[in-house]
């Protein structure tokens, strides 16, 4: 089963439906509960708590992330060629402003939909800008489509289920629609990488793996609070081992 591209979609696509509805459970338990004046400290006390534990929960996952994205990074074949694309990626990057555009396509669709569309909505769209648009859906999508190994959608799907949790508890079942928006996204991403990939010498694909692990490592640092890099921007070093491979081995480098 772990052979079929899409297996890591589907995981990733069930964690955050069970995720979002534990999220309505809790929602719904702490409604009871804050419907009562005597429990109104106690539910203030447990939302504390969850927080917190979430927090911790995440920077736990954060470290597991950092461990997925180091172990996929250290099957760089030229090490040259990461550098080279780190470097001219993240200046392509920025020079986009890709996170920028992320930020600003986020605050344009909320503007759309507007508190005055319900939480139903407002849910969807905040759960599937956060678990939609990110690197981790592109370099899992690769990994995917190409090996058919699923490191990195195992581990998104960890963050995205503890995070659909704690947004459903505030916006309700809309979070879990977002499911339906995973599926569609990085289904087609997959399928498109599993068709190019048999037109990508196995050399390349291993430098564009290693190169988005690499990403995967800077994620898990921001997840810990460490870094609050703009791993967005440095999204296109990942496609620049297409070129790179090709010409360092046309000049023996």
């Amino acid at each position: 089963m772990t052979s079929f591209a899409l297996w890591g979609t589907i995981v990733n696509t069930v964690a955050v439906l069970l995720g979002a509805l534990a999220g309505v459970l809790i929602k719904s338990f702490m409604a009871r509960g804050a419907g009562k004046e005597k429990t109104t400290v106690a539910t203030a006390d447990a939302v504390t708590s969850k927080k917190t534990l979430s927090e911790s929960v995440m920077r736990a996952l954060g470290l597991c992330v950092i461990l997925i994205g180091i172990s996929g990074a250290l099957k760089i074949q030229n090490m040259l060629v990461m550098i080279v694309s780190m470097a001219i990626g993240t200046a392509i990057g920025e020079w986009l402003d890709l996170d920028g555009w992320v930020n600003r396509l986020g605050k344009w669709v909320e503007r759309r939909v507007g508190r005055g569309e319900g939480s139903i909505a407002e849910g969807f769209v905040t759960a599937t800008l956060l678990f939609c648009v990110g690197a981790m859906t592109v370099t899992g999508a690769i990994e995917s489509g190409i090996t058919h190994t699923h490191t990195t959608y195992y581990a998104k799907s960890l963050i995205d289920m503890v995070s659909a949790l704690i947004f459903a508890t505030t916006m309700g079942i809309g979070v879990a629609l977002s499911a339906v928006s995973i599926f569609l996204l990085q289904g087609t991403l997959t399928l498109v990488a599993s068709l190019a990939g048999g037109a990508i010498p196995a050399l390349v694909t291993g430098e564009i793996i290693a190169t988005g692990s690499l990403l995967v490592v800077g994620i898990g640092t921001n997840l810990l609070g460490v870094t609050r890099l703009k791993v967005m921007n440095m999204l296109p070093a990942m496609f620049l081992p297409l070129v790179l491979c090709p010409l360092f081995s046309l000049f023996a480098i």
